[in-house]
């Protein structure tokens, strides 16, 4: 009957509608899932991290580690402005740790440069910039009997030295007592004459002076930091059981500089008079690392064949960079949220990198970076943006959140070598308002490339000087 068919093509009508409305639907969770590649870091926690707040920051009670100082041949280290020292002076902003971090880099570039020559130890004696920004601290022995001094470590230097009485020019304010070789029955000075003396001039990068027959040594950082003063042997312990007659290093009496209230520097390069090199016969030039992961907690320093226990160490081998000790790393790319980024691998060979220990803020090519930084910001759209700080151009307002959620990136280094960047080694910033991705871009491509300390924090880090890599481990710290 004609009801009958008008009934029938009311059904089919609705029937249509639904499969419309179906249609609809499944377009619109096929377009979600086009644009969940974009998104995935704030959803899929296989590839993201997600962070409190509240965590960014220090805190104001210091957390000690035990987990390195549980091996032989270890010693506590902790930032040079926090809880766990209480070295004189008041930390710098974020922005002078990001200027200063500059001057670290153009040293490092100008240690590099071809037409570097050594200059004359008689540096100029005016107010200097600093070593580099966010040190890190270990407390050893000097002399008989030994006297504790707290020392900033340095993979990017070679002489140790700290300062010494009477500080004929001058000395700037330290934490310990300032140390007296007179005091001291295991002291003694180096000669002009002698080829030690000699070796100075690729230990600092300045030829050495002469004073009444004995040897005197000069360094300079950054800007104008220096240290000038007597090339002696000291009897160096580190450790109860660690102790080195004979010790190489440099006796200051001539100082200046933000070196944070540390007595002075040793350095972990690679030049014979670094102290790998000097403890070679006991430790094999093996030494490791955990930076803690803010100012309120602690890592440590462990030398020798301990360092290598962890099951999930993965080495690369060390590229040498000429004229240098510094520590090369062969890098291949860069991954944002689970994906490798397309960076042609010329980038990263042209100028090459290095890893070091003062340096605080990475710096990659310029290609690279910007690479990052466009995949960084394609998966933090959801939050509020904030002004450039300094050299980090990528920031944002965290004020109206408890928890964030960023991708995680991840290094590779030649051999198939992946270094994840621990949560705390991907955002830096200056308050709650201006958190910024922790990488800086170079001017260009050709300039070398460091891997810089707040990307190292957490992780193990060894360095196996004697067979020619270095080691990567998650939680290194805890």
């Amino acid at each position: 009957m004609w009801w009958e068919r008008k009934r029938a093509r009311e059904r089919e009508r609705e029937i249509m509608k639904s499969f419309v409305w179906l249609c609809i639907f499944f377009c619109w969770l096929l377009n979600r899932a086009c644009q969940a590649d974009q998104h995935a870091p704030l959803q899929v926690d296989d590839y993201a991290y997600t962070i409190q707040v509240d965590s960014l920051f220090s805190k104001p009670v210091c957390t000690h580690s035990t987990k390195g100082l549980k091996r032989e041949s270890s010693l506590e280290v902790v930032h040079r402005h926090g809880p766990c020292t209480n070295l004189p002076g008041d930390a710098p902003t974020v922005s002078d740790v990001l200027r200063r971090d500059e001057a670290r880099v153009n040293w490092i570039n100008s240690k590099l440069s071809i037409n570097s020559q050594p200059d004359s130890a008689n540096l100029p004696a005016k107010d200097g910039s600093s070593v580099g920004s966010g040190n890190y601290i270990v407390s050893v022995g000097f002399g008989t009997p030994a006297k504790y001094l707290s020392l900033i470590f340095d993979t990017g230097s070679d002489l140790t030295w700290t300062q010494c009485k009477p500080c004929i020019r001058s000395c700037y304010n330290q934490k310990d007592p300032i140390f007296d070789p007179s005091l001291s029955s295991s002291y003694s000075n180096i000669s002009c004459s002698s080829d030690l003396c000699s070796s100075l001039a690729s230990g600092t990068g300045n030829s050495p002076g002469c004073s009444s027959s004995t040897c005197i040594y000069g360094i300079q950082y950054g800007d104008s930091s220096f240290s000038v003063g007597f090339f002696g042997k000291e009897k160096l312990t580190l450790t109860p059981r660690d102790v080195f007659n004979g010790f190489l290093f440099g006796c200051g009496q001539n100082n200046q500089g933000l070196f944070g209230g540390s007595a002075g520097l040793i350095g972990l390069g690679r030049d014979p008079l670094s102290l790998p090199s000097q403890t070679a016969a006991k430790y094999n030039k093996i030494f490791s690392y955990c930076l803690p992961s803010s100012s309120s907690s602690t890592g440590h320093l462990t030398f020798g064949a301990g360092s290598t226990l962890s099951r999930s160490l993965k080495f690369t081998p060390i590229s040498t960079f000429s004229r240098s000790s510094f520590y090369g790393l062969d890098f291949t790319a860069i991954s944002v949220g689970g994906q490798k980024l397309s960076i042609p691998t010329s980038v990263f060979s042209s100028g090459g990198t290095i890893i070091d220990s003062g340096t605080v803020i990475t710096r990659l090519p310029s290609t690279a970076y910007a690479a990052l930084r466009n995949a960084f910001r394609q998966r933090m759209k959801a939050y509020p943006t904030a002004p450039a700080l300094s050299i980090l151009d990528t920031c944002y307002d965290f004020s109206g959140y408890k928890t964030i959620t960023v991708p995680k990136i991840s290094f590779f280094f030649s051999g198939g070598v992946e270094v994840e960047i621990g949560s705390v080694g991907i955002l830096y910033g200056s308050g709650l308002s201006q958190v910024c991705l922790a990488f800086a871009g170079n001017s260009d491509d050709g300039s070398v490339g460091i891997f810089g300390n707040v990307q190292q924090q957490t992780l193990e880090v060894v360095y196996d000087v004697g067979k020619g890599r270095i080691g990567f481990a998650p939680g290194g710290c805890s």
